[in-house]
Order: structure tokens, then sequence, then C-alpha cells
């Protein structure tokens, strides 16, 4: 059988009340609603036990062969800065191909750093970009079935050569050579500081070596001595062929046929990827 498209969603404008009263029974917690985040796809809340709840809902056109239980299956991953999971549950939605799921997690202790892409530098510390080091080379050593969806999209050798062909049509050889397992949604709305933590798992898994790299240095485009600072510090990932494949993957989705003239990263995306398909085809 056939599943349709569900209906588009954004929870930012969405009525939840509902289900977060059906999270509260099933989860046996009385969510706060003074502290509720509302994202594009999902909304979390602190909880009377001093945890994290997070509520997600995502079509089943978007699950896949990476199932829909990121959060829960991370937690089998170890070097990695981020809050213990605790329990979850699943739903389907009434008359939609659609599956809500609820995660409770240790609550962190730091707030996230930013919006996805900042225009101020944070001034994180030094031991901020260790332990973003050490938790980026301890998962990319790991090894999982899951396919990484970054911005819900499975991360395949054809969605990175469509998305690179379409707005670099110059570009010879768009194939990937390395695959490293990624968060796939390293954003700065989802690392805390100034203490490091990692959050939001539902994306991660397989995926081109550099994806999170790139992803954290492409939201820093818009301040050039943080897009630096990112791009030093996980330079070993940025600087290998398909981290620069990475780095333009992103910088396409910046200047490619959606651009956004009032997008502060616009500009400084535009001279990297001139420089970086510059370097691609001299070599």
């Amino acid at each position: 059988m056939t599943l349709s498209v569900p209906r588009a969603v954004d929870l930012r404008n969405e009525p939840v009340d509902e289900v977060l009263d059906r999270v509260e029974r099933s989860l046996q917690v009385r969510l706060d609603r003074r502290t509720i985040v509302r994202k594009r796809r999902s909304v979390g809340a602190r909880t009377d036990r001093d945890t994290w709840v997070r509520i997600e809902r995502r079509g089943f056109d978007r699950i896949g062969a990476q199932g829909g239980n990121g959060p829960e299956a991370a937690a089998i991953l170890h070097g990695v800065a981020m809050p213990r999971w605790f329990a979850g549950f699943a739903w389907r939605e009434q008359d939609e191909p659609v599956m809500w799921r609820a995660d409770e997690f240790e609550l962190a202790t730091a707030a996230p750093v930013g919006k996805a892409a900042l225009v101020v530098d944070p001034g994180l510390p030094d031991g901020w970009w260790a332990a973003l080091n050490a938790s980026l080379d301890a998962l990319a050593g790991q090894r999982t079935p899951r396919i990484a969806t970054p911005d819900t999209e499975t991360a395949t050798q054809h969605l990175v050569t469509t998305t690179l062909r379409e707005t670099f049509p110059e570009l010879s050889d768009t194939s990937v050579d390395e695959w490293a397992t990624a968060h796939a949604d390293l954003t700065w709305a989802n690392v805390t500081g100034p203490e490091f933590c990692l959050i939001d798992w539902e994306d991660w898994g397989t995926a081109p070596r550099g994806l999170d790299a790139a992803t954290l240095w492409g939201n820093s485009l818009a301040v050039p001595a943080l897009a630096e600072r990112v791009w030093k510090e996980r330079r070993r990932d940025l600087e290998s062929r398909t981290g620069r494949l990475m780095a333009l993957f992103f910088c396409a989705k910046v200047v490619g046929p959606h651009a956004h003239p009032q997008d502060p990263r616009l500009e400084p995306a535009r001279r990297e990827a001139a420089r970086l398909v510059a370097e691609f085809n001299a070599c």
C-alpha cells in the first residue's frame, strides 16, 4: 500500500495541547508549559522531575530505512557529550501517515548556544571546542545501520550529486569517498554552551564525512572569525575531499535556487563556494 504525503505542519503555530496532555499521561510527568520550546517539527518542555521531554512529529515518508527512534537509538553511543535518554513512546496520528514520538532525557545544564545560524560570536571557551572535537571524533568512529537524514532527506550519493549539480554544474566529480557516523543536524541551536552538550538526535546516522563540521561551519559564515575557528578545529574533516564536498553541499542550500536575499550567510557562502569549486576544478 502506498502512503499519501502527510499534511504539512509547523509546530511553532499548530495547537499542541492535546499532544502535551497525551505525553503527560503516558510518561506520567507534568510538563511545565512556561518552559515550552517550539520548533518547526518538534516541541520540548521541562518536567516536574527535572527532566526534559522532546516531542516530534514526522511523516512516514521521512522515516524510511532510518527508523523514527533516533533519540532512543543514540543511547548506545559512547564518548559523546549528550543528555542521557530515560524513556520514550510513539503513536500514529489518526488518519494520517504520521508518527508522533516523545522522549524523556536528562536535563541539560546549559542552554543552546543560539539559533541555528549565528550573527554574533558567542565567545565560547577553549574547553568547549575541546569537548566538541572529542564528541565528533568519538561519534565518527562508531558504526550504525542508520542512515542520516539531514533536513529530513536521506543522506545518499544521489542526494549529494543532485544538490551540488543543481547549483554548481561545473563540478566534474561529486562522488563521496568517505562515510562516517554523524549527528546530521549540527546547528548552533543543537549545541549548548558554555558547557558543551549535543542535543536533538532524531536525524543521526551514516553520512558523508564532514557533514557535521560543514553544517556548523556554514551556520557560522555570518561571523567570519567563528567560521574560521570551526574550520580550524575540524580541519581534518573539512579539508578531506569529501569534507570539502560537504562544505559545498551546505553552500548550495544557501546560494542555490531558493537563496534568500536577506540571509546574512549569503555573500560569505558565495565567496566560499567560488573558492571550493576552483579548488576542485584545479585538482
